[in-house]
């Protein structure tokens, strides 16, 4: 006619029916909670990737010279050894004392600086730029055209 099944059977059913439930809701508050931390991690990469854009550089090294020849040194010329350094040091000092206890350098010490370098360095020859607008013709006042034509009838 109808069920066998007991009472009890019914409620051992639903008992397990509900603990299924809570089993299933509890993976999906798991799950949510870890794709909400993957999410606000994710910004922050996100975030300190366009940080570092704007301090990325690569684009402009197309417009720069290749410079590969003078950034490799001569590895024998840069190696300083104890020796070395010790005599580079003494011969540095030696001069050092020389340029202090010369009679030009204790009257004047920064006249004497200047004299130096003037000497020392090569001379630029500094020619004056024309400027020049944005349309490249050269800046200067422009003739109005009644004093143009006042021209014109004095020839």
């Amino acid at each position: 006619m109808g069920k066998t099944t007991s009472r009890g059977d019914a409620a051992a059913r639903a008992e397990r029916k509900f603990e299924k439930k809570l089993d299933f809701y509890a993976k999906v508050r798991q799950t949510v909670a870890s794709l909400s931390t993957n999410k606000a991690i994710a910004k922050k990469v996100r975030s300190r990737q366009k940080k570092l854009k704007a301090y990325d550089l690569s684009t402009l090294t197309e417009f720069l010279p290749d410079l590969k020849a003078s950034q490799q040194p001569k590895p024998a010329e840069f190696k300083l050894k104890s020796k070395t350094r010790k005599n580079l040091v003494l011969k540095e000092d030696n001069q050092l004392q020389a340029v202090i206890n010369h009679p030009a350098f204790q009257s004047d010490p920064l006249g004497a600086i200047h004299q130096h370098l003037q000497s020392t360095q090569p001379t630029v020859d500094e020619k004056p730029k024309i400027r020049e607008n944005k349309n490249g013709n050269r800046k200067g006042k422009k003739k109005s055209k009644a004093s143009a034509g006042l021209q014109s009838m004095e020839i």
